[in-house]
């Protein structure tokens, strides 16, 4: 796969503790991304961070919480993006979970896939 050019990047916010049927959101939504054909996704582990029940979620050792923010990030083309969407709000919904979805234009400058490490 080989993309150049305009993009979008979807950032997804959500907890670590955020389930769907006895799977974590979070992998659900990189499992499905992967399905769809995206060009890839990340998710990166918060240190603190709250969100809309203004809730404080840290790793200090004295308030040790179990569900810290997490955030996927998927570039790829804009039509790819805006097809996923619905499967990014379903799994929401099916989970019943709060969280944030945005969107932001990307300049994908360079994006090969490394041959040697192709997975089918």
């Amino acid at each position: 796969m080989h993309i150049t050019g305009e993009a979008k990047l979807l950032r997804i916010f959500l907890g670590e503790s955020d389930i769907s049927h006895h799977i974590p959101v979070y992998e659900k939504i990189v499992t499905e991304a992967r399905k769809y054909g995206l060009a890839g996704a990340t998710v990166f582990k918060g240190i603190m961070g709250f969100g809309g029940t203004s809730r404080i979620h840290t790793t200090k050792i004295l308030r040790l919480s179990e569900d810290l923010p997490l955030i996927i990030e998927i570039v790829d083309e804009e039509k790819k993006i805006d097809a996923f969407l619905p499967i990014v709000e379903n799994i929401f919904e099916e989970a019943n979970c709060g969280g944030l979805i945005t969107i932001e234009k990307a300049s994908i400058v360079k994006y090969v896939a490394d041959k040697t490490k192709m997975v089918d």
